[in-house]
């Protein structure tokens, strides 16, 4: 009995409380009630593109509807040496799933503000681009009908995916990207393409992840909390990963 009340308290401290507090905060958030009233041009997130330099951004910003007190959006925006343009993809759930340059490269989501998730720039990110082309054309779920809410594939399964094609980019999903543990079938054990990790994953719905870049998490339904290691933080469902710094 003392193990089973110590876990219905973990849940709940490390799940559902953050979880409730995070759709009450959400609830009182004045917000667009309709895509076609919301903010999506750019933001300014990101600097004007350098046309001799090459840069990989992952960008992430809170989702639409209640979908939003626990989740983000999150795309993958690629900058070409010689070109002095942003290329954006991501992925949504109507029409055809995977989209190019549908929205601006930094631009709201349904008038959320995004951040920079990740980057990479210079001679570096030069190099990343034709795995970031391989990986995007090699998405086995960019048809119609290729995009399931949850626990996926959806646009943070997508942007995973790719970054499981790309190990040396480094980058990871923050915690609160519903739908980035998403596996097919059984799901998939073992470490992650970039060796950081270890990771056991029942097809996004409950897994365990521990490693260096990840530090030690639990997903339980989509929802993940953990600890983080190197930077010191807590990670929780809705919250995203709280500095004790």
């Amino acid at each position: 009995m003392t193990l089973t009340r110590s876990l219905i308290a973990a849940f709940a401290i490390f799940f559902l409380i953050p979880v409730l507090a995070s759709s009450v905060w959400w609830a009182l958030t004045e917000r667009p009630s309709q895509w076609n009233r919301a903010v999506w041009t750019s933001a300014g997130t990101l600097p004007p593109a350098d046309r001799e330099k090459a840069a990989v951004y992952i960008l992430a910003a809170r989702t639409g509807g209640m979908k939003g007190a626990i989740s983000l959006h999150s795309w993958i925006v690629l900058k070409r040496p010689g070109e002095a343009r942003y290329e954006r993809y991501d992925k949504v759930g109507w029409g055809q799933p995977v989209r190019r340059n549908h929205r601006d490269a930094d631009g709201y989501w349904y008038s959320n503000e995004p951040f920079i998730v990740h980057a990479v720039e210079g001679q570096a990110a030069a190099a990343l681009l034709p795995q970031f082309d391989a990986a995007i054309a090699a998405y086995p779920y960019a048809q119609a009908g290729g995009y399931h809410i949850w626990p996926g594939p959806n646009s943070n399964s997508f942007v995973a995916y790719v970054l499981d094609a790309v190990p040396d980019f480094g980058g990871r999903l923050p915690p609160h990207a519903v739908g980035r543990d998403y596996a097919p079938g059984w799901g998939r054990f073992g470490p992650t393409p970039d060796g950081r990790d270890f990771r056991a994953s029942l097809g996004g719905y409950a897994g365990i992840t521990v490693g260096l870049a990840s530090g030690f998490e639990v997903n339980i339904l989509g929802l993940v909390a953990g600890l983080d290691f190197r930077r010191l933080g807590v990670k929780l469902p809705g919250v995203g990963t709280i500095s004790l710094r």
